[in-house]
């Protein structure tokens, strides 16, 4: 069972806390070069940035991308020492209950989403003409395609195995049941948030998405018994959205197909996914995959 593969009397819970404090530290100095680019840009131009959207603003889209990727390489490196060294795990054991990594569940997963994600568009598209204008420049687009196929994953992958794998076994050693883990994981990774411009934009409403996503993806870990499906959708996520739209109030700007001129939708872009697109997701998962004891993956006791 995927969950319990963290439980050891040897790992209380402050050594996740520490281990979390030590993975943010790692991740921090992959911000060190951003923040010497903002630095040297404000010298130049003498304009401070007041917020986070004008810092990104002030740089080209993708160094800027490159720049924000970096600490996700720093953060994974930082996750693999601490999960081997301080807790004597392998990467494996916060990855999957399996033997090995099932590719094809993350390949489906990604596929699927993918999918969606591209029809989405083109109905919203066609619902609201106009919405979307052409934004392919060929040059900055190859740059993005290569930036962001290499390193997009790598950042969903690393919000995926801290919260989905390292803080998921973490909280169910504290509680050593399994509703509190996919509650408290949930939570924090919509917190983290907090500082994105579409917060600015939409209010903390949007909260209730991102705190939705992250308990659609925790369902996925508890239910699947690994991490396949739930990496596969975030990198889809992440990836298709930045190659084919942007916009101007987004976290991540880039150099993609499309630009989005609208202003946010409202809550219906917030509700309809999480209480529409994501349970659809779940029955198709289900059903492809023959998912069984719901309330005992979801919120059953563990026992060491």
């Amino acid at each position: 069972m995927f969950i319990e593969q963290g439980i050891n009397k040897n790992n209380d819970f402050w050594k996740y806390i520490l281990g979390s404090i030590i993975i943010i530290g790692v991740a921090t100095l992959g911000q060190i070069p951003l923040t010497l680019v903002f630095l040297n840009e404000s010298l130049k131009t003498n304009k401070i940035p007041t917020n986070t959207n004008e810092a990104l603003q002030s740089l080209d889209s993708n160094l800027s991308l490159f720049l924000m990727m970096l600490s996700f390489v720093f953060g994974f490196i930082g996750l693999i020492l601490v999960v081997k060294y301080f807790h004597k795990q392998s990467l494996l054991e916060i990855t999957t209950s399996r033997k090995k990594v099932d590719w094809s569940r993350v390949f489906f997963s990604f596929t699927l989403w993918t999918i969606f994600t591209i029809i989405s568009t083109i109905v919203i598209n066609y619902m609201n003409p106009g919405s979307l204008i052409w934004n392919f420049k060929p040059v900055p687009f190859a740059l993005l395609f290569i930036i962001a196929t290499v390193l997009i994953p790598i950042q969903t992958s690393t919000e995926e195995y801290v919260f989905r794998g390292y803080l998921m076994q973490g909280f169910a050693n504290l509680s050593l049941n399994k509703w509190f883990p996919l509650l408290m994981t949930s939570l924090i990774f919509g917190s983290m948030h907090v500082l994105n411009p579409e917060v600015d934009k939409i209010g903390y409403w949007v909260l209730v998405y991102y705190i939705g996503t992250g308990l659609f993806l925790g369902i996925l870990t508890l239910m699947d018994e690994g991490l396949e499906l739930a990496l596969g959708f975030h990198a889809a996520n992440n990836l298709i959205t930045a190659l084919l739209v942007t916009s101007d109030w987004t976290a991540i700007q880039t150099n993609s197909l499309f630009k989005d001129t609208t202003s946010p939708g409202g809550m219906w872009e917030i509700f309809i996914p999480v209480f529409i697109i994501f349970p659809s997701l779940l029955f198709i998962f289900n059903k492809k995959y023959q998912w069984t004891n719901w309330k005992e993956k979801l919120t059953g006791k563990i026992s060491i």
